[in-house]
């Protein structure tokens, strides 16, 4: 069946409304991009870094004139930046000021379990959950969004969501927040002609919408003042994947993965992101030009047509930058040690793995602090990914491939194509709990809500085998 033909049906069936050709020409970019606030934390005398995050209901204008409901953080919609050193304290207040319970998860950062915001962090209507943490990782870009069970895509697709950039000293790339360095947060919506925001989660990949909204800013807008600029590039979306294309071909510095900085930046004029990925790009320009940053059509049905994401234009007279350097403060590599554990998972139909779906009382995996291991994910099926709380790793290979060497830095959210094995080598953290969980899953978030999604503990090692496989609901309710 044509895909507009399928379009038309799955509309009235209440299916998946998947891409049909995308708005490549279509867009005048006529709104100025928005640049979410930078939120300066509240230190105390004991110089603890204090956030204060409120969910909330609102409207947002994504059409002029015609105002939705939406929630945020903060505001109506997305939340603010917030941005940490290595060696802080930190300590947020998450007020839940919505009519639901819902969760708020650091995705990215390494930090104990019962503080990482997961499914058994709920947070009722009017409470207010107070994590706390020391920030001990290196220089990137991680965010946050909420992770209640079998409700994660309705709460994100709705605006919960925002960015925390992570600094560590000095890395020699464009640093100046909104100037010069830039979140880029992409959602895709379905939005009718009245303004009205579509909530179609059916189908095999759930939402997978025509509009794309770059910082909840519709049809936008940036301009730049610097001849280097740096974009922090955020995958927000429930399961659309992007191309990121320029449309004058033009290469761009790939320097940094989701878990932070390469070895040295990668030329290259085309990267993928997937839900949950981040990728740093610095891109040069030309004083008076403009130029258009696109997704193009891939071979996947999450990216399915072509996309006009950003126009960026550049002032008449620029700002002169530093180049890029040409090695970066990265951390090692993260290596597949002799003698590895390989565990193996199998990823089948939209929400199982192992032959298993989601079961929040269940452990699946018990982990010893500080392991590396080699976790090898073989999809039978159609597109999925992986994301991994707490850990970082790095792509070893694709089917036996290895990856592009943009792809080669730290992450910790992988695309793993239909019919294809991935095997990554996995770090894991300090912070042991043998009651409390981290989560693996797929973050097409229809997926994740239908199961697709694994509970692992971490605990001292050499105590694994006395470790119960069974989580006492009691203690995890809501907060």
């Amino acid at each position: 069946m044509k895909r507009r033909g399928f379009l038309t049906l799955a509309a009235f069936a209440g299916l998946a409304l998947a891409g049909c050709g995308g708005n490549a020409g279509s867009m005048t970019f006529g709104n100025r991009l928005r640049i979410p606030e930078l939120l300066d934390p509240a230190v105390g005398p004991d110089g603890v870094k204090r956030f204060d995050l409120a969910l909330q209901a609102g409207q947002t204008e994504f059409m002029a004139g015609k105002p939705v409901p939406t929630w945020g953080v903060n505001g109506s919609y997305l939340g603010p930046t917030l941005r940490v050193r290595r060696g802080d304290q930190v300590a947020m207040a998450v007020f839940n000021r919505l009519s639901e319970a819902s969760t708020l998860h650091w995705h990215g950062m390494r930090l104990p379990a019962a503080m990482d915001g997961g499914p058994h962090q709920m947070i009722a209507p009017g409470a207010i959950w107070r994590p706390q943490w020391k920030v001990d990782q290196p220089v990137g870009t991680t965010w946050y969004h909420p992770h209640p069970h079998e409700k994660t895509a309705l709460h994100v697709y709705r605006g919960l969501a925002g960015m925390i950039q992570i600094e560590d000293g000095p890395t020699g790339l464009p640093d100046r927040y909104g100037v010069d360095d830039i979140p880029i947060i992409l959602q895709d919506k379905l939005i009718d002609s009245d303004g009205t925001v579509s909530e179609h989660f059916g189908g095999t990949f759930g939402m997978l919408g025509e509009q794309i909204v770059v910082n909840g800013t519709y049809d936008p807008f940036l301009e730049v003042t610097s001849t280097r600029v740096r974009l922090r590039i955020l995958n927000g979306s429930n399961a659309r994947k992007y191309n990121l294309v320029f449309a004058d071909q033009r290469k761009y510095s790939v320097v940094a993965n989701d878990g932070g900085l390469l070895p040295q930046p990668v030329l290259t004029d085309q990267v993928s992101i997937t839900p949950g990925e981040r990728i740093e790009i610095v891109v040069e320009f030309q004083p008076g030009e403009s130029v258009v940053l696109r997704s193009a059509s891939g071979s996947d049905d999450i990216d399915d047509g072509d996309f006009d994401l950003l126009k960026i234009v550049a002032a008449a007279r620029l700002d002169s930058s530093a180049a890029v350097p040409d090695r970066l403060p990265a951390r090692p590599p993260i290596e597949a040690v002799a003698g590895a554990r390989v565990r193996k998972f199998t990823l089948s139909g939209a929400s199982k793995i192992n032959g298993r779906e989601m079961d929040m009382t269940r452990i699946d995996e018990v982990i010893p602090a500080g392991a590396r291991e080699v976790w090898e994910i073989e999809n039978i099926v159609y597109a999925h990914n992986l994301h991994i709380h707490e850990v970082a790793f790095r792509v070893l290979d694709i089917d036996g491939q290895a990856p592009p060497a943009w792809m080669q830095g730290p992450k910790d959210t992988v695309f793993v194509p239909g019919k294809t094995t991935v095997r990554l080598a996995v770090e894991f953290g300090t912070h042991t709990d043998p009651v409390t969980p981290y989560m693996y899953h797929c973050h097409i978030l229809r997926h994740e809500d239908k199961g697709m999604m694994g509970q692992f503990v971490i605990v001292p090692p050499g105590t694994e085998g006395s470790v119960s496989r069974t989580i006492s609901m009691a203690g995890h309710g809501h907060h």
